[in-house]
């Protein structure tokens, strides 16, 4: 349905996949890469009404072995990532024709959904972090500076960012003035969303995600 495109990215370029038409939504991807699950959640956005991009902020690498993923993730050039990201932003707002922009991240894309927001106010208008995580103590993002409201779907059992972080999260975003709802769903696992993984999917929790997050970016975007 889609096509791989290459955009700009502060001086530097990054490919990514891109498909449909409507509000933009940017998608990130888990720590696999840009792998076949998340191009098929572009299609599905696409399919929706949407015109939506996975940047491929590996440039070209992936893995289908956690121990790979893993290195890939905590290789990844932090920098170079947020130029990535904001480079697909304005992609998105040139074929989608609105400044407003909606940003959907699993995994470690969950958290470099809320770092994107806080980096580009100016666009985000609506965020939807799922089991989202930051691993890098250095990477903690300004908090204050995000305006986009936050629905996030996170897993009842998981060991990367479980219900006590999540709710954490929730809380002090709140205090900062944000809106904010995080949704825990009951007997799921990290990664419930991804049903390439029979081990932890969870057909329910993600349909009632993927209802709620449609329903996110038509209203704001």
């Amino acid at each position: 349905m889609g096509e791989m495109v290459t955009f700009k990215s502060n001086g530097h370029t990054c490919d990514g996949y891109l498909a449909g038409s409507g509000p933009g939504v940017l998608v990130i991807q888990e720590w696999w890469g840009l792998v076949p699950h998340i191009t098929d959640v572009v299609d599905r956005f696409a399919a929706a009404g949407f015109t939506a991009l996975a940047p491929d902020l590996y440039h070209g690498s992936s893995s289908t072995e956690p121990d790979g993923a893993g290195k890939l993730m905590m290789a990844l050039n932090l920098d170079q990532a947020g130029k990535d990201l904001s480079g697909a932003i304005t992609l998105l707002q040139e074929r989608s024709g609105s400044p407003k922009v909606g940003v959907v991240g699993y995994c470690m894309g969950g958290g470099l959904a809320l770092v994107v927001a806080s980096q580009r106010p100016d666009a985000v208008a609506a965020v939807a972090p799922y089991y989202g995580v930051i691993p890098w103590a250095t990477a903690q993002p300004d908090w204050a500076a995000i305006s986009a409201t936050i629905v996030g779907e996170y897993a009842e059992h998981d060991d990367f960012a479980g219900p006590e972080a999540t709710r954490a999260l929730e809380a002090k975003l709140r205090d900062l003035g944000k809106d904010v709802t995080m949704h825990i769903h009951a007997g799921t696992h990290h990664a419930f969303f991804n049903d390439a993984r029979p081990e932890v999917y969870s057909a329910d929790a993600s349909a009632e995600a993927w209802t709620r997050t449609v329903d996110l970016f038509r209203t704001h975007l």
